[in-house]
């Protein structure tokens, strides 16, 4: 174990009668670079008398207690046995060569909703290969707008290369959709969720978007109130933008209201949702203890105490029951760098957060010695969990992945310190300049690259490489984290002084009103999708699993931010997410 080294805390240092005491004033310092900050090493930190803020973070919702009395009755052999035995009967109804094709593809969107998707991955992918073999030649396919938006749609979000061409037939001579379509709901329903999978470029995705919404939104005449639920669901957030153990749950309840909905299917879907809440349990019952014994929420009160909201994240990137040491891995790096984000945000002074800067770039202990009590326990969590990780790592699979994951924090420090140093000189940075830094601070990056190598066995040359230079799979979902971040905390970190966001930085270069910049940062949201659709499409170097990761990254940060700042601040609309989610189970009673 050469690659774990635990080190305990320093006593506190026993001030000397002869030393001075000298105070640090937030006052700018000029912009030094690491390693030439003798004057501060010479002084130990705890002898010096410092003015502490305090953000006045709410407590978390979810005690130890609690979390450790979590107990389901799924977790029981009998109910998955049962679910095994249904996911059988339903395989076949994928696998019978003799259904109809629309009805195939119908049965393949409603299991992935359910959150079934993954019992059948193989299944779907060699229907969906047979269709696609097919070229769209069908003809009731090509003559129906459902049956070709949702074809589209399915085949698109596997990955799929497949042309907007195939909308061409539902146009007039001018290049318009045809209004008769409008009378069509469900074709049009289909129609507005496929124009969310466009890529850059594709005028006929962004006027289907714009031709579908208008009408959508004005519905008339004998619409079902089923069909009705399900267009306006949609409208509030498109299902390509939504997490999907959330749409699993609500797809659930409109699934049971659906006259001739297939109860076998029902029946799996419920169960599949109530087991894997289960590992879910599990799993939160393990964190719990890991963060309780860690101790950073008992002794750093000046932070966020977000273990439950850093789980509900890594459940947002990957559900699956398999994927359960991802999970956990990555639960711990979202506790880290909520505790880290703290010490920048709030507690350091600029000096300190150049020291941690220096210490976390260096990989060093020893560069923390000079640091307050606070910061050195920070700094040794992050130390001896990332030091465990790849020490697992090597003894598992080989490979010394701590240069990957060293600089990945450190890139995310140096980026928390660039914010701090807009903050403390009251500075506001151009617009690019603020994306440029806080698409890297916003920490999906450290996320992704932590997501990689949780998810494979083996590592490819060009995959490291594209870690390191933060090839687009990292920087689009951060793109869209930060600026989902900035649009739901803007008034929060107006209170605690910090000026330097997306909107403001936006609205002061050009001039504009706090409405029009934000409706800027929501374009910018949408072209950054579409850049990330076509990052799914093209062959990379990571393998298909992190794509989906780094797509789910992107939703999740939507969720958390939709309404507010659901991590920092959590209301009652965010808790209720996580009772639905992970504590409260799907009754299995028809209705």
């Amino acid at each position: 174990m050469a690659l774990i080294h635990v080190f305990p805390l320093s006593q506190n240092f026993s001030l000397p009668h002869n030393l001075p005491k000298y105070p640090i004033k937030r006052s700018p310092l000029p912009d030094h670079k690491y390693g030439q900050f003798r004057r501060f090493a010479s002084i130990p930190t705890s002898y010096l008398q410092v003015e502490r803020q305090s953000a006045n973070y709410q407590p978390s919702l979810w005690s130890y207690d609690f979390l450790q009395s979590l107990n389901s009755d799924y977790a029981d052999q009998r109910y998955k046995d049962r679910a095994k035995k249904l996911e059988e009967d339903v395989r076949s109804m994928i696998t019978n060569e003799n259904a109809d094709l629309l009805a195939t593809l119908e049965l393949i969107d409603d299991l992935q909703r359910l959150g079934l998707g993954y019992r059948f991955e193989r299944d779907i992918i060699r229907a969906l290969d047979n269709f696609a073999s097919s070229k769209f030649c069908d003809e009731r396919i090509q003559k129906s707008l459902h049956a070709t938006a949702l074809s589209f749609r399915l085949l698109r979000q596997q990955g799929y290369q497949v042309s907007q061409d195939v909308f061409n037939s539902f146009e007039d001579h001018s290049g318009n959709f045809k209004e008769c379509l409008r009378k069509d709901v469900k074709g049009m329903l289909s129609l507005y969720e496929a124009s969310y999978l466009a890529f850059e470029g594709e005028n006929i995705l962004e006027e289907a978007r714009a031709f579908t919404r208008m009408h959508l939104k004005d519905l008339k005449g004998d619409v079902s109130k089923s069909m009705a639920e399900q267009v306006s669901h949609a409208l509030e957030v498109p299902l390509h933008r939504r997490m999907q153990r959330l749409e699993a749950r609500w797809y659930i309840e409109a699934y049971n209201k659906r006259e001739g909905a297939n109860s076998l299917i029902l029946e799996l879907a419920k169960l599949d949702f109530n087991i894997v809440q289960s590992v879910f349990q599990r799993e939160l019952k393990d964190m719990s203890r890991w963060w309780e014994e860690m101790g950073l929420a008992n002794n750093l009160s000046f932070t966020r105490d977000r273990l439950m909201e850093c789980f509900f994240w890594t459940v947002g990137i990957a559900f699956e029951p398999q994927l359960s040491n991802f999970r956990k891995g990555l639960t711990k790096v979202a506790a880290l760098v909520t505790t880290i984000d703290d010490v920048y945000d709030v507690y350091g002074t600029l000096e300190e957060l150049e020291l941690f800067t220096y210490a976390v770039e260096r990989w060093d202990v020893n560069a923390v010695k000079n640091l307050p009590h606070h910061m050195k326990l920070c700094f040794l969590a992050l130390y001896n969990t990332i030091n465990e990780m790849v020490y697992d790592t090597l003894k598992e699979k080989g490979e010394n992945i701590l240069p990957y994951l060293t600089k990945a924090w450190a890139d995310l420090c140096k980026a928390f310190l660039q914010e701090a140093k807009w903050c403390y000189n009251k500075d506001m940075p151009i617009f690019k300049d603020y994306l440029d830094n806080g698409w890297v601070s916003v920490s999906g990056a450290v996320f992704i690259v932590h997501a990689y190598f949780f998810l494979n066995q083996k590592f490819t040359k060009q995959a490291l490489e594209g870690l390191e230079k933060y090839d687009d799979l990292l920087r689009w979902p951060s793109v869209i984290f930060r600026l989902c971040n900035d649009l739901s905390t803007s008034a929060g970190e107006l209170k605690r002084g910090e000026t330097a966001n997306s909107i403001h930085c936006y609205m002061r270069e050009t001039g504009v009103s706090e409405e029009v910049a934000e409706k800027h940062i929501h374009n910018m949201i949408d072209r950054t999708w579409k850049k990330m659709n076509e990052e799914r499409v093209v062959d990379s170097p990571f393998g298909e699993g992190l794509a989906v990761r780094a797509i789910n990254l992107a939703r999740i940060a939507q969720c958390t931010y939709q309404y507010g700042d659901g991590h920092g601040a959590p209301d009652t609309r965010a808790k209720n997410r996580v009772l639905s989610l992970i504590i409260e189970p799907v009754s299995l009673i028809e209705r």
